[in-house]
């Protein structure tokens, strides 16, 4: 489960992962994404003071190229970082690991150059060990994810499925791959007719 956060007031931000992560099993992974809304200054204290509150990590505190930054709160904070969705090539991936940008990356396919971009950057990945998530569009990231050696978490929405023959399976938590040819997306063409605005 994945929680937005950066409320004007920190103190909701603590209240909104308190009440989520006791209401959640124990065995049920509670992440936050800040969308990069922080000063390094106030990221810093937020990030500290979500130490111990069972995070699973912290996403995008800071803005997305500010590799720095990033790096000073994963070194100041034990709860693993997270950054990566507005990466847009492999290069950009291998410069933010090569400052230990974060503890945990997750690539958009879309931004980081499609599928060849996505098998560079794994390839980057597993050279350094490090985790590689998913941002968004799981219909072709779990297909990603399969082929990648330190393949971590997949983000699953299902957004696309009202238009989707075949959405994306999900059972015990775990995105069933597809065997159909290709991406196996089929598009449900009466659904999407009813989507259709006249011109």
């Amino acid at each position: 489960v994945k929680i937005r956060l950066g409320r004007p007031q920190f103190s909701d931000d603590l209240a909104a992962v308190r009440a989520i992560r006791q209401r959640l099993p124990d065995d049920v992974a509670l992440m936050c994404d800040f969308n990069q809304s922080l000063s390094l200054e106030e990221a810093l204290r937020r990030c500290r003071a979500l130490d111990g509150e069972g995070l699973y990590w912290i996403e995008e505190p800071v803005r997305h190229d500010n590799y720095a930054g990033s790096a000073t709160i994963a070194a100041a904070v034990t709860t693993p970082i997270q950054i990566g969705e507005y990466l847009c090539s492999p290069f950009e991936l291998h410069r933010a690991i090569a400052v230990e940008g974060a503890d945990y990356f997750m690539p958009d396919v879309q931004r980081i150059g499609g599928v060849t971009g996505w098998l560079r950057a794994a390839g980057i990945a597993h050279a350094s060990d490090t985790p590689l998530s998913s941002h968004l569009f799981p219909e072709f990231s779990s297909h990603l994810l399969a082929v990648t050696p330190t393949r971590h978490w997949l983000e699953y929405v299902d957004w696309a499925n009202p238009v989707l023959r075949h959405p994306v399976e999900i059972v015990d938590g775990h995105a069933l791959i597809s065997a159909r040819p290709g991406s196996g997306i089929v598009w449900d063409e009466e659904a999407i007719a009813n989507y259709l605005v006249p011109t």
